[in-house]
C-alpha cells in the first residue's frame, strides 16, 4: 500500500521543477486511481489516471506480441500537437505519468523519471482492489 503519500509531494515537485516545461506529474494505481499529483488541476489528474489504466493495459497487450518480452509495460511516450505524455511503471501496481509541453528535453525527463522511480519505487505499490477493498 502507498504509505504517507504526502511525503511524495516534494519529490513530485522536484521532478516537475528539475526539467523545464513539465506541466503535471501524477502517480496512479494500475486500476486508474490518482494516488498523488503535482501541478495542474486535480480533476485533470483524475482523468489522466483513469486514461493511464487503459494505456498501460494496451501497452502490455502489445508487448506480448514482441518475442522474448515479459509483457510488462516499462514506459510509454506519446507525442501530440503541443507536447508529450510519459507513462512509466513505478512499483508493483503503480505508475508515474508526466505531461510536458513541446519544448521539454525528452531525454532529461525520461532520466529524471527513472531516478525518481529508483528512489521511491519500492514504496510505490498499490495492491489490487475488489469491490473497493484491498485484496
Amino acid at each position: 500500500m502507498i504509505q504517507q503519500r504526502a511525503n511524495f509531494d516534494w519529490m513530485l515537485k522536484e521532478l516537475a521543477e528539475s526539467v523545464s516545461n513539465v506541466r503535471q506529474v501524477v502517480v496512479l494505481s494500475a486500476d486508474g486511481l490518482r494516488i498523488a499529483r503535482y501541478g495542474g488541476d486535480p480533476d485533470a489528474a483524475d482523468r489522466i489516471a483513469a486514461a493511464c489504466a487503459g494505456l498501460q493495459s494496451l501497452a502490455s497487450a502489445v508487448a506480448t506480441e514482441i518475442p522474448d518480452s515479459s509483457g510488462k509495460m516499462n514506459m510509454v511516450i506519446i507525442e501530440v500537437d503541443g507536447g508529450f505524455f510519459y507513462l512509466m511503471a513505478a512499483g508493483k501496481g503503480a505508475y508515474l505519468a508526466v505531461l510536458a509541453d513541446q519544448f521539454v528535453d525528452a531525454g532529461m525527463i525520461s532520466h529524471q523519471m527513472r531516478d525518481l522511480v529508483i528512489r521511491i519505487g519500492a514504496h510505490l505499490t498499490s495492491p489490487p482492489r475488489r469491490n473497493g477493498q484491498t485484496v
